[in-house]
Order: C-alpha cells, then structure tokens, then sequence
C-alpha cells in the first residue's frame, strides 16, 4: 500500500515535506497546477496509477494560500474525503524536542471516538475517515524501499469537538541507573512531539475518487469565506454606525443653535449685534 503526496501550490510544501520524511512509503509528486487545467481530478487518478499508489493525499491551497483543504482518496473506486486544514504547525515552526531516524515506521493510535462502537447518531462517516487514514499514516511491513525495521514513532489521531487533531510522537526509550544491589532496572519510555501538528475538519464524502455521489456532508462547517465576509459586514457596520452618530450630532447641534466648534451662533437680536 503506497501513497502519493501533492500539493497545488508552494505555500505549504513544508508540511509537505515534513510528511514525506516521516512516511517512507509515499511517493511526493511536483506542485499539481489546478487553474490552467479544469479536470485535475482525472489528473491525479492518472498520476496515482502511473506511480502504483492506492492513496492520494492532495493539499490544495486557496486564496493565496489562506484556505488550505486536504483530499484523500482511495484509487480507483473511493471514496474520497475532504478536510478542511487549520492550525498547522510544523517540524522546524516550533522547534520539538523530539527526534526520530528517517525511514523508521511508526505506529498509528486512535482514540475511543474511532472506536466501532461510536459509530452511531450521525458519526458513521468516521469509520471511512479512519480507514484513509490508516491507509496514509500505516507503514506497511515491508514491500518499501529504504524503510527501517525499527519503530521509533507514534502518530496519535484524535476526534475532538467535530474536528481531527493529528499529534506524531517520538518513542524515547532512556535506561534507568543501575540499583544499589547492582540490578539494572527497567527501561523508562516517553513520549516527545516531534512535529508536525495540525487539525483537519470533515466537510464532505463523496464515493468515488474524487467524483461519484454525495454521502456524507458536514452542515456545521462554516467556511473560511464565511467567516471573512462576517468579519467585513461587522466591520463595516461600525463604520455605518458612526457615520450616522456623526450626522445626528451635527444635526441636533444645528437645532441647538451651535456651530461647529461648539460656540452658540450669534442671533441678530443680541445686545452685542445691536449695539456695535
């Protein structure tokens, strides 16, 4: 099971790069030009097969690389899930503490929201989500060039407040001192982040790759370009209010008999208008 990675335009190509490192078992194409041609999605089917990959993972950045979405899919029959990708962090950003050898496999955990158990009141697209992933983040034996035999990581996957928070882990294995009796003890293991992070956010399922019918859609995912367009209206509103707080203060002033810079105007029939 080989996967290939892309993505459409450079803004993220350190994730990218950072997940090629970790996933001996992907293949990381060139940046994937989505506006010159209008049916990429026959392009990456094609791209999958000539490169022998059952999975595509598939970064497409948009409005100038403010939106970020991922598409995974299973070639040739699905299905195909989107994400939308925020907080994303990774190796070099925050600089882990962690460390692992290139070409190792890891192991991926689920928690109890993954479980066939919780697949129930509207959460049984989860069962879909986890077998891509599984399908990404699992190393598969052997049948890959260049991998280890060792497994020095851990990529924990957890389902939280409707969104997937992906976590990968160094397996840290220190031996402790030796007792007073001259007995070694047994070894202490850790865990340490060692990058990268990020947070994927369901929208829809379709059953095929990249095409077929709609079977799964995410009706409380609110767009980026919802939440801008918000933001701008509130804005805007504000400048409105105090624009029409501006007018009625020149208007009452007016009805008050003051001038702009708050003096009473002079009426013709004052004592000092009278008598000059």
């Amino acid at each position: 099971m080989h996967a290939i990675l892309l993505i459409s335009r450079l803004s993220h190509r350190h994730l990218l790069a950072d997940l090629d490192s970790l996933l001996p078992h992907t293949y990381k194409d060139t940046k994937l030009d989505t506006k010159s041609s209008n049916n990429y999605n026959a392009a990456l089917n094609a791209l999958a097969e000539l490169h022998s990959c059952n999975y595509i993972f598939f970064l497409e950045a948009r409005k100038h690389g403010q939106d970020l979405y991922l598409w995974l899919a299973k070639v040739p029959n699905g299905p195909t899930v989107k994400f939308s990708v925020s907080n994303v962090h990774t190796m070099g950003e925050l600089g882990f503490g962690g460390n692992c050898l290139k070409g190792g496999r890891g192991l991926v955990v689920f928690d109890k929201s993954f479980e066939d158990a919780a697949f129930s009141g509207g959460q049984e697209h989860k069962g879909l989500v986890r077998e891509l992933l599984r399908g990404v983040f699992c190393v598969p034996k052997r049948g890959v060039r260049g991998m280890k035999p060792f497994v020095d990581r851990i990529t924990g996957v957890f389902g939280l407040d409707g969104k997937i928070w992906i976590r990968v882990y160094e397996i840290r294995e220190v031996d402790k001192k030796r007792n007073e009796g001259g007995d070694r003890s047994s070894t202490d293991v850790s865990l340490v982040e060692i990058g990268p992070r990020f947070v994927l956010t369901p929208i829809v399922i379709l059953e095929g790759s990249f095409g077929g019918p709609l079977i799964y859609e995410n009706k409380e995912f609110v767009s980026s370009n919802q939440v801008r367009s918000e933001a701008r209206l509130k804005k805007a509103g504000r400048h409105i209010r105090r624009t029409d707080d501006r007018k009625e203060r020149v208007v009452k002033r007016g009805a008050l008999g003051l001038d702009s810079r708050g003096g009473r105007k002079s009426h013709p029939l004052q004592k000092d208008v009278l008598f000059k």
